[in-house]
C-alpha cells in the first residue's frame, strides 16, 4: 500500500460499505414469487468480523430495502444498518454524529453513481476493482478484487495492517 492509502487508512474509525456491487456482485436474483436473493463471500464476512472485534465501527448504507441485508447484518453484527437510502449522506452524517467522527476517521466502499455523494467526502474512499468509471476517479483505494469476490476484505485487511493489528488476530464469522 502507499503512504496517502496508509496515513488515511491509519485513521479509520469507522467502515461503511454499500451492498449490490460491494458486498454482492450485484447480481439480482428473484424467485417467482418476487422474493429477491443475494449471495455474500464469506471472506468479506470474515474480515468485517475481525474489524469489528478490533473496535471498529461497521455500517451498511444501501439505498435497497432486503431482507437478506437485514439478516446478514444481523448475522455479521454490523453496527449500523441504513436500508432504502436513495439518498446516502444524510444517514452517515447521523452515523458520525452518534459516534463523534470527521470524515477523516470514515472509510467508504461503493461502486456505482449514488455512492459518489458519500466518496467525495470521506477520509478512504474506496471501490472493487469492477465499480464503474466515474467512482474509480473519485477513490483513492481500488480494490484489486471485485464487488462480492474479496474487495471488503482486501479493505478490511489493509486498515487492520495499517493500524499494526495482527493478522493472526481470529474469529469467526457469525460469532
Amino acid at each position: 500500500m502507499n503512504d496517502l492509502i496508509r496515513e488515511k487508512a491509519s485513521k479509520i474509525k469507522l467502515l461503511a460499505f454499500d451492498v449490490d456491487g460491494v458486498m454482492t456482485t450485484g447480481e439480482v436474483t428473484y424467485d417467482e414469487n418476487g422474493v429477491e436473493y443475494k449471495s455474500f463471500n464469506v471472506k468479506d464476512g470474515h474480515g468485517l468480523v475481525r474489524v469489528q472485534h478490533a473496535g471498529f465501527i461497521t455500517a451498511i448504507i444501501t439505498a435497497r430495502k432486503n431482507g437478506t441485508v437485514q439478516h446478514r447484518a444481523e448475522n455479521l453484527h454490523i453496527t449500523e444498518l441504513y436500508q432504502g437510502q436513495k439518498y446516502k449522506l444524510p444517514a452517515l452524517e447521523e452515523i458520525m454524529k452518534k459516534y463523534n467522527l470527521t470524515y477523516d476517521q470514515v472509510s467508504y466502499m461503493g461502486d456505482d453513481l449514488p455512492d459518489i455523494c458519500i466518496l467525495e467526502k470521506v477520509g478512504l474512499k474506496c471501490c472493487p476493482n469492477d465499480a464503474v468509471d466515474e467512482v474509480k476517479s473519485v477513490c483513492n483505494f481500488i480494490s484489486s478484487k471485485d464487488g462480492g469476490r474479496g474487495a471488503v476484505r482486501e479493505l478490511t485487511d489493509l486498515i487492520l495492517e495499517a493500524q499494526g493489528i495482527k493478522k493472526e488476530y481470529t474469529v469467526s464469522e457469525g460469532k
